[in-house]
């Protein structure tokens, strides 16, 4: 636990006089709401073809089995829970992982600094977080290099001010001039510091998940960090059907302490999973309903998402493919699957393989969101400026995506049936052979009625060619500019900050740099 004091006893949300002078200066910016769908999901399995997959799902969890790694505690657990343990083998009866999985919550509230940015991950909501994890970032001026904290810091920038966005993320980027046993700290501080939006825990060692937990309580306080979750974070199961020690530690960390984990299949289709669409969605059931029901012998009723990360694979040049009619139907089925499993549901994002924001990452991630929306996910990740395959964090890209997200919370509104919307008013004013510009219902409604990017450009083309002709990409790296340019950090109790640099400060005393 944290040596740092924790405020107990009530939500610290930076209260005092110090942040009530903060909030009288700082510029608002505004957040749209988590997405509250009123379409129906895209189905394309048949119930008769979801029985097939949820009993092949059960037999490989029997008979196959899955491999907890390097943890005897886990093997212990599920020898207690009656399953059979073979080694670091563990096979479980038909119907044990399902019985287990039905304390988890079908929806949680995830809490921010900012309650007004609070989001409810399931249910038919989709609550929209940035790129997670590359190693590289890449703008117009400086091309692909390492990430540094620098560029950490700036995509935690871009976050908070992105209307679209309702989560500050996770690892928006690896900040590789930080050491690997120190960078989570910074990462952390960054994300409740320079925004007051939601935001990930770390994962890549159970300390580090300690650590995420200790930094809440002195944020939101002990108490409120026990009894509410302040966390959403990532874990990846190593397909195929493999529990590693560091990602299950980390879980058993978040998990005790009542935060989220999306358990997350790491699917390579043709790789880690079957070239099949049915074969690729019985491993992935079978991995969930195994990390789900772990999550619950932890702590039953610890908030879990069911996570399916997956793409498919080129036989040509093995590297992965993204925006692809297969990982569609993966992902419209194991929306179906998470449904009938009654657990949140985490997909999709801005796929793409392309190595420039150019027309192929366009295709791609454009496929993969409407995807995302229509399969009912309701926590995506990765949802703006993913390049490369996932080996990039692009700043261009991530204001492009991050415009386009417009797209889906006005497509999830649907159809407006009320009398404003079916306009007969404004049918029987214009007549035959009229025009609606200058009509009522038109002057009522044209400030709403349709949705506009506030990135692309409309101009004609003279004046588009004499301000310059630029292209998508030269108005992402201005937007890039000004959205930082005009940043402000959003108020934060002084004694709380402080509180969270001493903790960082301390933690990075204790121990000497690493960097494997």
């Amino acid at each position: 636990m944290s040596d740092a004091p924790a405020t107990t006893g009530r939500r610290a949300r930076g209260g005092g006089g110090g942040v009530r002078r903060a909030e009288r200066t700082a510029v608002s910016v505004a957040t749209a709401k988590y997405i509250e769908r009123n379409i129906p999901n895209y189905e394309v399995l048949t119930d008769e073809a979801l029985d097939v997959i949820e009993a092949n799902a059960e037999t490989v969890l029997a008979e196959i089995g899955v491999n907890f790694v390097e943890n005897p505690a886990a093997l212990e657990r599920w020898k207690a829970a009656g399953a059979e343990v073979d080694g670091e083998r563990v096979r479980i009866p038909r119907g044990l992982a399902r019985k287990l999985c039905a304390t988890a919550p079908a929806q949680f509230t995830q809490h921010a600094r900012n309650p007004e940015r609070n989001v409810v991950i399931g249910g038919k909501n989709l609550v929209l977080a940035p790129v997670y994890g590359p190693p590289f970032v890449r703008d117009a001026e400086g091309g692909r290099r390492y990430a540094t904290m620098a560029d950490f810091e700036k995509f935690v920038k871009l976050g908070y001010m992105s209307k679209w966005l309702h989560h500050s993320g996770g690892t928006v980027c690896e900040p590789t001039d930080i050491p690997v046993n120190k960078r989570h700290l910074d990462m952390l501080l960054a994300h409740m510091v320079l925004s007051d939006k939601p935001f990930m825990g770390s994962v890549t060692e159970p300390s580090r998940a300690q650590d995420s937990v200790d930094m809440c309580e002195i944020l939101f306080g002990k108490d409120f960090v026990q009894e509410n979750t302040v966390l959403t974070s990532l874990i990846n199961i190593n397909s195929p059907l493999t529990f590693d020690g560091i990602m299950m530690g980390a879980l058993e960390v978040f998990a005790a302490n009542n935060q989220a984990s999306i358990i997350s299949p790491f699917i390579v289709g043709g790789a880690m999973a079957p070239v099949s669409v049915a074969g690729t969605l019985t491993q992935v059931l079978a991995e969930v309903l195994a990390g789900v029901a772990y999550s619950q012998l932890i702590r039953p009723g610890a908030p879990v998402i069911f996570g399916a990360f997956v793409t498919s694979i080129d036989m040509n040049s093995g590297a992965p493919t993204f925006g692809t009619p297969e990982a569609a139907h993966i992902t419209y089925g194991a929306g179906q699957l998470a449904r009938r499993l009654g657990l949140p549901y985490r997909s999709s994002g801005s796929f793409c393989g392309s190595k420039l924001p150019d027309a192929q990452a366009a295709y791609e991630t454009s496929n993969s969101l409407q995807m995302g929306l229509l399969s009912g996910v309701n926590f995506m990740l990765h949802a703006c400026g993913w390049l490369e395959g996932g080996l990039v964090s692009s700043f261009e890209k991530f204001v492009m995506d991050a415009d386009q997200l417009g797209t889906l919370h006005h497509f999830a509104r649907g159809v407006d049936m009320s009398d404003n919307g079916q306009a007969m008013g404004a049918i029987a004013e214009v007549g035959p052979g009229g025009h609606y510009l200058g009509c009522e219902h038109t002057q009522q409604n044209f400030k709403t009625a349709f949705w506009r990017s506030d990135l692309f450009d409309y101009k004609p083309f003279e004046t588009w060619d004499e301000e310059g002709a630029r292209d998508t990409q030269t108005l992402a790296t201005a937007r890039v500019k000004k959205m930082l340019d005009t940043y402000q950090q959003p108020a934060l109790d002084p004694d709380i900050e402080a509180r969270l640099r001493a903790y960082v400060a301390d933690k990075k005393a204790s121990m000497p740099d690493a960097f494997m």
